[in-house]
């Protein structure tokens, strides 16, 4: 029997708040101060938002991947070395230009995700963050042994930018990383809002329980793993083409992996501000404390692992436990009209 002092007129289904708004209104105005730089700001100011935007995607994919669904990959650096050496293959041998590869190394990056993924995916919890690891090795070692991209003596791709002026170049890659760094943003919000996304956290929830709901959790989780590293690729074309000198060591390191979890770890796993935060975080440090040389790696060593034991939630998770917001709601809710 029906509660004659509810009615469905009464109550609205929504997802956005004001505060969501405004932190929308927010991120369109800096995405538009960003998109201006070039004609305002020094070349290392330029240099530092570049950095910014393509560690905020990786962020955002890694969390995506193991925040959302439950995968710990410790590997990501395989697909970032891929990026990288497809700047080598179709920029160096194949003669297109730097920026143009950036897209295409995404395409290779999915490859070469949904090649390895039948192999990944027989592992669970631990063994996957080891097999994933595995994985990136050996890429690395592959790569290492190719005469055809010189080999483990690295090499230099700035011919894949030759013909353009520094400040057109410095540019174009602000603008190509403020495009990753947003889209990825946009994406991963814009999935987890949809059908693929619920199904994504109930997967990583409970797999097993997900499957008596009529949930494929192996093709959802196939789709994000593909999906991340298409991303990470891409920003891999694009990180080395800020450096404009590939080696399988630098393409391939772990620290690159390591740089995701520190992020999001810092700021808040499972959440969509969490690495925005752990980012912001990441480079104030690096900035107060590179000088210090050894004492800036034992600071976030310390930093991750206080964060870890005392707020698992991270900093925005220390946040939303005092007062329950969220910039990018995903989930629905009931509220009076």
């Amino acid at each position: 029997m029906s509660d004659p002092s509810f009615s469905t007129s009464d109550a609205a289904v929504t997802r956005g708040t004001r505060l969501s708004l405004v932190a929308a209104l927010l991120a369109l105005a800096l995405v538009a101060v960003a998109a201006s730089m070039p004609w305002w700001a020094e070349r290392s100011q330029l240099r530092l938002a570049t950095e910014f935007l393509y560690v905020l995607t990786l962020a955002q994919l890694w969390n995506l991947l193991a925040g959302y669904g439950g995968m710990l990959s410790v590997g990501q650096q395989a697909f970032v070395g891929i990026g990288a050496y497809s700047l080598v293959v179709l920029g160096l041998h194949g003669g297109l230009n730097a920026f143009a590869v950036v897209p295409l190394a995404g395409v290779v990056g999915a490859v070469a995700a949904a090649a390895t993924a039948p192999l990944v995916f027989r592992l669970s919890g631990a063994q996957f963050a080891v097999g994933t690891w595995v994985v990136a090795e050996v890429f690395r070692i592959v790569v290492a042994n190719l005469p055809f991209v010189s080999g483990g003596s690295g090499v230099s791709v700035a011919r894949t930018v030759a013909g353009m002026e520094i400040e057109s170049r410095d540019a174009m890659t602000l603008w190509v990383a403020l495009a990753l760094g947003a889209g990825t943003l946009m994406g991963v919000y814009a999935l987890l809002r949809s059908r693929w996304g619920m199904a994504l956290v109930a997967v990583r929830d409970s797999e097993r329980a997900s499957q008596s709901l009529g949930i494929d959790g192996r093709r959802v989780k196939w789709f994000v793993y593909v999906a991340s590293a298409a991303g990470c690729a891409m920003a891999g074309a694009l990180i080395f083409v800020t450096k404009l000198r590939v080696s399988p060591d630098a393409a391939f390191s772990v620290d690159w992996s390591t740089t995701m979890f520190f992020v999001v770890v810092i700021g808040g796993i499972g959440t969509l501000e969490g690495p925005l935060i752990g980012a912001v975080l990441y480079f104030l440090l690096r900035e107060w404390l590179s000088d210090l040389g050894s004492i800036y790696l034992i600071a976030l060593g310390t930093l991750t692992m206080a964060v870890m034991l005392f707020a698992p939630g991270g900093l925005w998770g220390l946040v939303t436990r005092r007062v329950p917001v969220q910039l990018f709601p995903v989930q629905r809710r009931v509220r009076d009209r």
